[in-house]
């Protein structure tokens, strides 16, 4: 077994999880993939999960077995979901990763920063919007956002669980149903990433009285992009449209 029950939580093995995807990498030919999964882990070296105090290392390997696991066996999707908080969490930098543009395009999407002169709400928005510029970036978000909302009962205080379920509701949903315009291909994909988070999402709007809105408010990509707009001062890249 890769993992155990501690303090009703399951704590993961990383190091049996890590040479499980290694194998399934080699027998794949992921050979980007082995690479990340080395590197993040070099990277992620010594950090801890604030909320399980589990290895933070974990967390990129468990997103990619589940990834593994929903046949979304891509090597650069696998290795952006591997790296996705490398930057973010660590002392790299989008332009030193050693991998190709497409891996680091959708590293950069999904590190999230504040830039001069903007407020959180802008910033959060412009990073939602941007997701959908890369295709690794949108499903990465997606299992990423799957996972933590799946582990946020029980650990983290109530103000931070009303602020992600509304989040998910208001910001991510739309740019998955955008999403699926921009990139057909994922259609069927990206569907059952919709129905995984809302399912959690929804749960955790009744137990912790919260009013979902967000898929009526932003529902449809043209609707969306001028409702972002509206809410932000923001004007989206027309290609989002």
């Amino acid at each position: 077994m890769s993992e155990k029950v501690v303090a009703n939580q399951l704590e993961y093995d990383e190091r049996k999880m890590f040479t499980r995807l290694i194998a399934q990498f080699e027998v794949l030919d992921m050979q980007q993939s082995i690479k990340a999964a080395y590197y993040a882990r070099d990277k992620h070296a010594g950090a801890v999960r604030k909320s399980t105090g589990q290895p933070y290392i974990v967390h990129p390997l468990f997103m990619a077995s589940l990834a593994m696991a929903l046949d979304m066996r891509n090597d650069n999707l696998i290795s952006v979901i591997l790296l996705h908080d490398v930057v973010e969490d660590t002392d790299v930098e989008i332009e030193d990763l050693p991998f190709d543009e497409t891996i680091r395009k959708g590293v950069s999407k999904m590190t999230f920063q504040i830039f001069p002169g903007e407020s959180k709400d802008i910033a959060k928005t412009r990073y939602f919007c941007g997701l959908i510029e890369s295709k690794e970036a949108v499903i990465c978000k997606a299992l990423d956002r799957f996972v933590n909302l799946s582990s946020m009962a029980g650990q983290f205080s109530d103000d931070k669980i009303r602020k992600n379920v509304i989040e998910t509701d208001q910001l991510l949903m739309p740019v998955l149903r955008t999403a699926k315009d921009k990139w057909p291909e994922l259609g069927t994909k990206l569907w059952l990433l919709r129905v995984m988070i809302r399912s959690v999402n929804e749960t955790l709007a009744g137990a912790y009285n919260i009013p979902l809105l967000g898929e009526r408010l932003y529902g449809g990509a043209s609707h969306y992009s001028s409702k972002m707009e509206e809410k932000s001062g923001l004007k989206p890249d027309a290609d989002l449209v």
